[in-house]
């Protein structure tokens, strides 16, 4: 289950500049930065998370004209620190917009929303259910007036939608050394980096395409640290574009491995040209553990995993192999790597002296 450390802010410093430093170059395109820092776990906003942040503002100015008692209380709940806290936050329905920067938290106890975990449904996705599904339920029962047989498609969507935002509960594999899948999908490439700065040295990236009909949550492929997260807006290209990782609409996320002494791993959620909202989970300083649920993107995408090359390293994987969440292994570090042994030669990122090379993303 994902942590916080018990200050928030305590670890933030390990966030180097290393990714405002280091740049991507395209076939055709001037050089981009990696992004900026998260604001909230939706960076490009969208309409459903602006009709949620519409709703949640006229339900805190009820709650405290009509039920102050229940603000008080929550108040009392309330855990972590969040100094100089520019979020406002009455109760844990508030943290879904501002989890990963905000140092609050609630107990589960204080949720009032924690039945909706029984339906296994990703939180994130209720919005876009009720946005979507609702309507099309009333024309399917519009149609159903006029001809059962009208309903069908409408109610087929209904389902569809639904079916979208599901949040499986997954076997997560045990073992040193075992980095997971952080989507559902297929593999589409699995391809050398020479150099990347985040990892500190040479890296494996490997690609996996989401379609419509896959499972959209992602998880974090092992246990660690984020040191860093970042949204960078761009383009809406095919996610089965080899170019989409770097033109289009992305969140980067970079890991300290806690398993593997020294080593380092990207998670990068990619939009598509139907998926256009990234849900981000992760901010600096957060632990995760493997199969912790990373995030979610809506409709589509592409999600890459990016691990330091290593003598050690075995992938397990290739194009056009099926994955899933949090269940498909796809490397594994050896016994050398899993001890620090020799073998090993990346730089901490921190320690990176060359923070201003490129990432060749596209060969």
């Amino acid at each position: 289950m994902a942590k916080w450390p018990e200050k928030f802010g305590a670890r933030k410093e390990m966030a180097t500049e290393f990714l405002d430093k280091a740049a991507v170059e395209s076939r055709d395109e001037l050089r981009q930065p990696w992004g900026e820092p998260l604001e909230g776990t939706q960076p490009g906003g969208g309409l459903g998370w602006s009709l949620e942040r519409g709703w949640a503002r006229l339900r805190r100015w009820m709650l405290r004209a009509f039920r102050p008692s229940y603000v008080r209380r929550m108040e009392h709940l309330r855990q972590g620190e969040c100094p100089n806290c520019p979020h406002d936050v009455v109760d844990s329905r508030d943290l879904k917009f501002v989890r990963n920067v905000c140092g609050y938290r609630f107990p589960p106890e204080a949720d009032p929303h924690g039945w909706r975990d029984r339906f296994w449904i990703a939180r994130d996705g209720w919005a876009e259910i009720c946005l979507f599904g609702l309507p099309l339920l009333g024309l399917a029962f519009g149609a159903a007036l006029l001809s059962p047989w009208l309903a069908l498609v409408p109610s087929a969507l209904v389902v569809a939608v639904v079916l979208f935002f599901r949040n499986p509960r997954r076997p997560i594999p045990s073992g040193p050394g075992l980095m997971v899948a952080p989507a559902d999908g297929r593999v589409t490439d699995v391809t050398d980096v020479e150099h990347m700065p985040m990892v500190g040295g040479p890296a494996v990236r490997i690609g996996i395409f989401l379609s419509i009909f896959d499972v959209h949550v992602n998880r974090c492929p092992e246990r660690g640290v984020v040191i860093d997260a970042r949204y960078r807006r761009g383009r809406f290209l095919d996610a089965r574009h080899p170019d989409a990782g770097v033109r289009n609409e992305s969140t980067t996320i970079l890991f300290r491995n806690d398993d593997l002494p020294g080593r380092y791993f990207v998670v990068r959620q990619v939009a598509g040209a139907v998926a256009r909202r990234i849900v981000c989970y992760a901010g600096p300083g957060r632990e995760f553990d493997r199969g912790d649920v990373l995030g979610l993107i809506k409709f589509g995408s592409r999600t890459e995993l990016y691990v330091a090359r290593d003598p050690d390293l075995e992938i397990l994987v290739r194009p056009g192999q099926r994955v899933y969440a949090g269940e498909s292994v796809l490397v594994r570090y050896g016994a050398r790597a899993v001890s620090g042994g020799a073998g090993f030669s990346h730089e901490s990122p921190s320690d990176s002296s060359n923070g201003q090379e490129e990432f060749d993303d596209a060969q």
